[in-house]
């Protein structure tokens, strides 16, 4: 929950260019592919994640989440690919135009929601 408050803080206060870093790197291709081991330890982290996401007394989107499951994952050693997308021009205008998520190997293991999106920003950890 902790990383969840922490994440939610940094997106509200501080400069993206300050944050972004700590979600991985844009060029190069991170860590090796992950197993199916590896995938579903992703899996539970992310489900913890979600978890603790229900129990604060305030909201968080997807980019909390996401930053949350990355710094988890990054401490873990696993590899991740934090993703930043927004939809396509004709389909913009409800809440939901822009997302955030986690993918671990060819999995998404955080915030799979329907697109299609536009990916803007991959980080890689």
């Amino acid at each position: 929950m902790l990383l969840l408050c922490a994440a939610r803080l940094a997106v509200a206060l501080v400069p993206f260019r300050l944050w972004r870093g700590s979600l991985g790197r844009i060029e190069g291709l991170g860590r090796s592919l992950p197993g199916p081991d590896q995938v579903r330890q992703a899996r539970r982290l992310a489900l913890h994640v979600e978890r603790a996401a229900t129990r604060l007394p305030f909201a968080t989107k997807c980019l909390p989440r996401a930053m949350a499951l990355a710094w988890l994952l990054r401490r873990e050693g696993l590899g991740y690919s934090c993703k930043l997308a927004v939809r396509p021009a004709m389909q913009r205008g409800t809440i939901e135009d822009l997302h955030a998520w986690i993918e671990c190997g060819d999995s998404t293991v955080l915030g799979e929601l329907p697109g299609p999106w536009i990916v803007t920003l991959e980080l890689r950890g």
